[in-house]
């Protein structure tokens, strides 16, 4: 009975986690946006999808605005944006987007977990190749026929089109058509649960299990920094 309490308070704890790390990364995402566009989500589509992000992650509400107000404070941080590519072990290509006020801070934790990963931090470019950037739309399926709204949204940039192991439809569309698809969702009443943009390896490295875990421990890490957004690599 202990042990099994054990497991369910580490599950808790991990859930907990990536909570918290959700809506840090949200925050800044909001900070940025409204630095960009202004508080007012009806004219700042950028704004209007970290809201719809934040409530597919459960974040309070009055979080929401509390980030708002605190990213139109002129004491507020103001985040760059950027990007570091390199390898993990066995040739796996990462690339992490990050959001800091301090790039020298950043670049030296990312290369810290690359050198204890065992992987090695590249130069801008190097791996980028490797992917394709694409918005990404999680639609709520309410029965609606793949088919039939793949042919809708074919003039708005649609590249695939398919269903995620909880049956919710996946939308991927080219880059600069994010606006566009984003718009064409909305435009057709489709129930939105997210939309970001994402990076989409062209090619995979497949490992055995104690490689790939290797290459995932790094990942991880990486992850849980405070300066990271997301990860990405293109391990099978």
């Amino acid at each position: 009975m202990g042990r099994i309490f054990e497991v369910r308070k580490g599950a808790m704890f991990a859930r907990w986690d990536k909570m918290a790390k959700d809506f840090t990364r949200i925050g800044k995402e909001i900070a940025i946006a409204v630095k960009a566009g202004g508080p007012d989500p009806d004219n700042n589509p950028a704004l209007r999808r970290c809201y719809l992000n934040a409530k597919a992650c459960n974040m309070p509400k009055d979080r929401v605005e509390a980030a708002i107000k605190r990213a139109m404070g002129k004491d507020t941080s103001n985040y760059d944006e950027m990007v570091y590519e390199g390898y993990a072990p066995h040739g796996v290509a990462v690339l992490v987007e990050t959001a800091t006020d301090n790039a020298t801070r950043t670049v030296a934790n990312v290369r810290m977990h690359f050198t204890k990963g065992k992987g090695a931090l590249g130069t801008s470019g190097s791996v980028a190749f490797t992917f394709t950037r694409m918005g990404e739309f999680k639609i709520k399926n309410t029965g609606q026929n793949l088919e039939e709204l793949e042919l809708e949204l074919i003039d708005y940039g649609l590249e695939e089109i398919g269903e995620d192991a909880e049956g919710n439809i996946i939308v991927r569309a080219a880059f600069n058509e994010f606006g566009t698809m984003n718009k064409a969702i909305e435009d057709r009443k489709l129930e939105l649960i997210s939309a970001e943009l994402t990076r989409i390896p062209n090619t995979t490295v497949e490992l055995n299990e104690e490689q790939a875990n290797e290459v995932l421990k790094m990942v991880d890490n990486l992850e849980q920094d405070d300066d990271v957004q997301k990860v990405y690599h293109n391990l099978k």
